[in-house]
């Protein structure tokens, strides 16, 4: 039962990140700002287009780290604790993308409204960026220590520390955590064209979008094929189910792929879905559709990298500094009563996806149009 309850916090968990980034096409929308809208009207258009959907965004990616909170508290401690540069720059940027939203279009603000929307697009860039990087390490590794026995110090009962003074920021120095961070920010970008391309009714700025996607579409391509190759022909980070020790393994993520056919099912799936909706609006100039075809793609596509990187007897947090001291789905987890109560408490999130859903219909009613911004007194 305990082993059950692991696995599936283990899929809520990865089914966050997965909808984390989908639901990145806000910034990836933001990041394209300047370059797809030519005129205030355009510019202003695509803020409010992102802006109706971007706290679906911060609330996703503030579940995302209280879920692992709960359930993988020694996760949470090593990497929220250890790598805090990294994510509070994450986090800073989230902020200002919510401050640059509301006071952008503010009666006597001071730095004008084009400086909030530079703000937005340091959000689309740093944020999809830092987030892919992020992710990466489950494969690639990290700097930090574990000792339980700390535990019994009573001056400093700190179990997990890092192993530079870097705290995250050293991720970036490796090559393939950045592959996958720009391979997830051009994914952004991606989702972000075609959801302006169902949400907005302005031909100028879908045509400019059709052109933008095909360049952002080449260079995902580019990375994230690059990143899967080099991640089923490496060295995996194995876990003996008997005695608990972690070991290099050659082709352990392949071997994952073809030792859970359904999770490999998922991905491909996942990845001719992102290539439907990217090529179907690519030939065609009426279809709109694209986001949701992409964007379903995305979630399957993430979780199916998710689970193969827990599940299998597979180190989901390795470490670089020492080999025993990566996290697994066993040793870093709650305790079996709280993840049974939770597990509880779980069977709500169908009904919050059914509000999402609901709210989302409702903003989305009509397709924004610059007629339509100039009688909103509500708009940014």
């Amino acid at each position: 039962m305990y082993i059950y309850l692991q696995h599936y916090w283990w899929f809520v968990v990865s089914l966050l990140g997965a909808l984390l980034v989908f639901l990145l096409f806000v910034q990836g929308g933001n990041s394209l700002l300047f370059c797809l809208g030519k005129t205030d009207q355009q510019r202003r258009m695509l803020v409010n287009s992102t802006g109706r959907k971007w706290e679906f965004t911060f609330t996703t990616l503030v579940t995302f780290g209280g879920a692992f909170f709960a359930s993988f508290p020694l996760f949470y401690s090593t990497s929220f604790g250890g790598a805090y540069w990294l994510w509070m720059i994450i986090l800073f940027t989230f902020v200002l993308q919510a401050v640059s939203y509301e006071f952008q279009s503010k009666v006597g603000n001071l730095l004008g409204k084009k400086t909030y929307q530079t703000f937005l697009v340091i959000n689309g860039i740093v944020g999809p960026l830092l987030l892919g990087g992020a992710v990466a390490t489950f494969f690639t590794g990290s700097n930090f220590l574990v000792n339980k026995e700390n535990m019994t110090e009573l001056a400093m009962p700190v179990i997990s520390s890092w192993a530079n003074g870097w705290h995250g920021l050293d991720a970036l120095a490796d090559p393939w955590n950045v592959v996958l961070g720009l391979a997830v920010f051009f994914l952004a970008r991606i989702l972000g064209l075609l959801y302006f391309r169902n949400n907005i009714a302005d031909e100028e700025l879908a045509t400019r979008g059709r052109r933008l996607l095909l360049v952002n579409s080449v260079l995902f391509l580019l990375f994230f094929l690059s990143f899967v190759v080099r991640l089923l022909v490496g060295d995996g980070f194995a876990v003996n189910p008997e005695t608990q020790e972690i070991y290099l393994q050659p082709y352990k993520y392949a071997l994952n792929f073809i030792e859970m056919p359904a999770i490999l099912i998922l991905f491909l799936v996942g990845v001719l879905l992102v290539l439907w909706g990217i090529g179907r609006t690519l030939l065609s100039s009426k279809f709109n559709k694209g986001i949701w075809f992409t964007g379903l793609g995305t979630v399957l596509t993430v979780l199916a990298l998710f689970l193969v990187a827990g599940y299998n007897n597979t180190a989901y947090y390795p470490s670089n500094a020492d080999l025993q001291s990566s996290l697994t789905l066993s040793n870093s987890c709650s305790s079996a009563f709280t993840l049974e109560v939770m597990a509880y408490v779980s069977l709500l999130v169908p009904f919050v996806l059914a509000y999402i859903f609901y709210t989302w219909r409702s903003l989305d009613r009509t397709r924004i149009t610059s007629e339509e911004l100039d009688g909103d007194s509500h708009a940014y």
